[in-house]
C-alpha cells in the first residue's frame, strides 16, 4: 500500500501537533473597570519600584480633571491623587502619564491647567503629595504631551504640542526642583506639533517625532542633545501612501533602530508600523488592512522574546486589538476587544513578571476604560534605568525576589549591589564591565535584563 507521506514529514507533523497541544493558552483578564469614582479614560501606565503598576486617567473622576493611581498585579486599586483644576487649586488638568525618577518620586505633565491654563509639569510623591514645578505660559510652550524622559544628568525632558515663538511647539528640560529650559522651538520647517515626548537613545541623545511640519508637512523624525543641538533626520510623507503624522513615542529596539506607528497611511490607509535607523533610513515594517486591525495608536514595546507588541484602535469588531509583530513583519492578533472587556486600547507594557498589562480608554462596565492583563507565558526578567552609563554610575534595577544574598553582574562582571526592597535594587557599573546583558541571581534563579546595557566610555 502506498504511503500517504514521507516518514520524516509525518514525524515532523506529529512533533508539531504535540508541541501545539502542549503549548499553554494565553490568559486574558480584565482587572479594573473605571467608573468616574476611581477615574476615567486611562492613558499611560508603568511599573514602579514597589512592584505595583502606576498610571493616570486623563479626565473625569471626582473632579473631572484626571487621577493618578497605583494597583497590584491582581487588580487591588488605590487612587493616589485626584487632580483639582479649580482656579484656586491649579494642580493641572488631563495628566499624560508618570515616570519614576531616581529620587523615587513620580514626574509628569498635564496638558491643561496650571496657573496659566496652558499645562504644567508636576512631581508626585508615592504617598500622593503633589507639587507643581512648572506652569506653561505659551511663550515657553503650551500643552505638554506624553511622558517625560529622565536624562543621564537627572533632568527631565519633554515636549509641548503648541506655544513657543512660532506656536508650533517646543522641546524642554526641567530640573527636579522646577527650573525650566526651552531647548528648541519648532518652526514648521523642521517639524510642528509633537504629540509625543522624546525617548533617550543608547548614545545619550534624545529622539522624537512631530505630527506636522517638515519637508512634506506631515511630520519629522528628529534628534536633540541635552544641550539643545537639534537636527531633522527624516521627513514623513514624500509619497502619497507613505506613513505620515506619527502621534506616539518611539521605541529603540535591540537592533538600534527606532520603531513607531502611524494611525493612518500605508496602502490601505489603515495605519502602519515603521522603522527608522538613527541615520534616517526608513522602512515600512507592516501595513494594516482592517481585517488585522486598524488605527494603531499606542506606543510599541519590544518584549523579552524580541518581538514588538502593540495595540490598534480598531479591529474586526471595531473595539481594538492587541498584536505581536516579528521584526520581519509577521503579525499575529493576540486579543480582539469586544466592549465589555474594554475598547480602544491605548497603552501596553511588559511587567518584570513576564506578563503584559495594558489600558483601554473606553469600554468596560461603565464605558470609561479598563486595566487588563495578558499572559503569554514569557519568562520573568529585570528592567534597568537607564540602559547606558559609564563605569561607576549607579543603575536602578526592577524585578522580583530580591533579598540580601542577591548578586548582580554586568555582562559577566560582578557588581556591587544594594537591595532596597524585594522588587528594587541599585547596582554600580563595575570596572572592566563591557556592553551586554545584566543578570541578577536570586535564590529562585537568574533574571536577565530585557535589553543590553551599554557601557559608555
Amino acid at each position: 500500500m502506498k504511503q500517504s507521506s514521507h516518514p520524516r514529514t509525518a514525524l515532523l507533523l506529529a512533533l508539531w501537533l504535540t508541541t501545539a497541544l502542549a503549548a499553554p493558552a494565553q490568559i486574558f483578564k480584565t482587572l479594573v473597570n473605571f467608573d468616574d469614582s476611581n477615574g476615567a479614560y486611562p492613558n499611560f501606565m508603568l511599573q514602579g519600584r514597589n512592584g505595583k503598576l502606576w498610571g493616570t486617567t486623563s479626565g473625569s473622576g471626582p473632579t473631572f480633571c484626571g487621577t493618578a493611581f497605583e494597583m497590584s498585579r491582581t487588580g487591588a486599586f488605590n487612587n493616589v491623587l485626584t487632580f483639582n483644576c479649580d482656579t484656586k487649586f491649579p494642580d493641572g488638568d488631563d495628566p499624560q502619564g508618570l515616570i519614576q525618577g531616581r529620587d523615587g518620586n513620580f514626574y509628569g505633565v498635564t496638558f491643561f491647567g496650571g496657573s496659566n491654563e496652558n499645562g504644567s509639569v508636576f512631581k508626585l510623591t508615592p504617598s500622593g503629595v503633589l507639587t507643581t514645578l512648572v506652569s506653561f505660559n505659551v511663550t515657553n510652550g503650551s500643552g505638554p504631551v506624553g511622558m517625560l524622559t529622565e536624562g543621564t544628568d537627572g533632568d527631565f525632558y519633554g515636549a509641548t504640542y503648541g506655544g513657543g515663538q512660532s506656536g508650533w511647539g517646543t522641546l524642554f528640560k526641567v530640573t527636579p526642583t522646577g527650573t525650566l529650559t526651552t531647548l528648541y522651538q519648532f518652526d514648521f520647517t523642521h517639524g510642528a506639533q509633537p504629540y509625543a515626548g522624546v525617548v533617550l537613545g543608547t548614545n545619550g541623545n534624545f529622539y522624537g517625532v512631530t505630527y506636522g511640519g517638515g519637508a512634506w508637512g506631515v511630520g519629522t523624525f528628529y534628534k536633540i542633545t541635552s544641550k539643545g543641538t537639534f537636527a531633522v533626520i527624516y521627513s514623513f510623507g514624500e509619497y502619497s501612501n507613505d506613513p505620515s503624522s506619527p502621534v506616539t513615542p518611539l521605541v529603540q529596539a535591540r537592533d538600534g533602530s527606532f520603531y513607531g506607528v502611524t494611525s493612518f497611511g500605508g496602502t490601505n490607509n489603515d495605519g502602519t508600523v515603521f522603522k527608522l535607523t538613527p541615520k534616517g533610513v526608513f522602512t515600512t515594517v507592516y501595513e494594516f488592512s482592517g481585517t488585522d486591525g486598524y488605527g494603531p495608536i499606542g506606543p510599541l514595546i519590544q518584549a523579552t522574546d524580541g518581538n514588538l507588541y502593540g495595540v490598534t484602535g480598531g479591529s474586526t469588531n471595531g473595539q481594538g486589538s492587541v498584536f505581536k509583530l516579528t521584526p520581519r513583519g509577521l503579525l499575529k492578533t493576540l486579543h480582539n476587544f469586544t466592549g465589555p472587556d474594554g475598547a480602544l486600547p491605548v497603552a501596553l507594557l511588559q511587567d518584570t513578571n513576564g506578563e503584559f498589562y495594558g489600558l483601554t480608554s473606553q469600554g468596560g462596565t461603565s464605558s470609561k476604560g479598563t486595566v487588563f492583563s495578558l499572559d503569554t507565558h514569557l519568562r520573568p526578567f529585570v528592567t534597568l534605568l537607564p540602559y547606558s552609563g559609564p563605569v561607576g554610575d549607579t543603575i536602578e534595577v526592577l524585578g522580583q525576589g530580591f533579598i540580601s544574598t542577591t548578586t548582580v553582574s554586568f555582562n559577566g562582571t560582578p557588581a556591587t549591589a544594594t537591595v532596597k526592597s524585594g522588587t528594587f535594587l541599585t547596582a554600580i557599573v563595575p570596572s572592566g564591565a563591557t556592553t551586554g546583558f545584566v543578570t541578577v541571581t536570586t535564590p529562585r534563579g537568574t533574571l536577565t535584563s530585557n535589553k543590553k546595557f551599554i557601557v559608555l566610555l
